[in-house]
């Protein structure tokens, strides 16, 4: 399946990133349509042009007419749709996600899935600490990473379709990796810090707190208005990779910890160096 101009596209799951995915696309001048659980949902979402029909009913008529599946659900929410409504999916259609896990999604998706769908999973690495179509917003993507996660049972068709996908949503970097180091990565990248800043909010109870802190303190701390539903499932799909990860970060806290206690200012200052001259990766254009 290649995109063109006359893809039909179908979001599944319109919240904060299926209403970004949507508007985006209907920018690009795309037929967007949309499945949602409320009903308040798809009537702002139609209020608003951010899709050109939806509705609540998963039917044959919306998910047969679509060149193009985007599943932005929960990771257990979808393995559930695909099971109980594969068989309305068109063939030759391709199907993709924005799951923040993947070796315990992508695998058992394919397996279940006909031959004649395929599945590329991608992971938009964008998001606000708000929720919901009517906090999406398509300009999350720009200056954003997009990754395609491919198996071997993925053909070079639609990895590059998936690629372009992630360029007609306006992301700045498009790369690719396996399932395993996706969700490697993501453990250090994503989930870690969601955990730094859950425990920097519950170290202390003192709502006075909000009247003498700075920039510093809001910025780290910004992804701790957290949904627990949903990062909860997420950290315990992930739960191997996210404790290596964690083990390590405690273990450089640790002796940051033990240089302050024993006076080391040297050591401190090596580590501040590291430090600076890593973040400064980031800072590259």
């Amino acid at each position: 399946m290649k995109i063109n101009k006359d893809t039909k596209f179908l979001i599944v799951g319109l919240g904060l990133i299926g209403g970004s995915y949507a508007k985006a696309l209907k920018k690009q001048g795309y037929r967007v349509e949309a499945i949602a659980r409320r009903k308040e949902t798809i009537d702002y979402a139609l209020e608003n042009g951010i899709i050109d029909a939806g509705s609540t009913e998963v039917s044959e008529r919306t998910v047969g007419g679509a060149d193009v599946i985007v599943f932005a659900l929960y990771p257990k929410v979808f393995l559930d749709w695909i099971d109980e409504h594969q068989d309305l999916i068109k063939s030759g259609a391709m199907i993709t996600d924005v799951t923040g896990v993947k070796s315990c999604i992508v695998y058992d998706v394919q397996k279940k899935l006909r031959p004649d769908v395929e599945f590329i999973a991608a992971h938009p690495m964008a998001g606000r600490e708000v929720y919901g179509v009517e906090n999406s917003d398509e300009k999350i993507f720009h200056g954003a990473n997009y990754i395609v996660v491919p198996t071997e049972k993925n053909t070079p068709e639609a990895i590059e379709e998936c690629k372009k996908l992630g360029e007609i949503l306006g992301f700045s970097r498009v790369s690719t990796l396996s399932p395993e180091a996706h969700d490697e990565m993501i453990g250090f990248v994503s989930q870690l810090t969601h955990c730094i800043a859950v425990s920097l909010m519950t170290c202390s109870d003192n709502k006075n707190l909000v009247n003498y802190t700075g920039d510093s303190f809001r910025d780290l701390t910004r992804i701790a208005r957290i949904n627990d539903a949903m990062w909860s499932e997420l950290f315990m799909m992930n739960k191997d990779a996210l404790l290596r990860e964690m083990d390590k970060f405690i273990g450089e806290f640790n002796e940051l910890r033990q240089m302050l206690a024993d006076g080391d200012v040297e050591g401190m200052r090596e580590k501040m160096r590291i430090s600076t001259e890593r973040r400064a990766w980031f800072d590259k254009k």
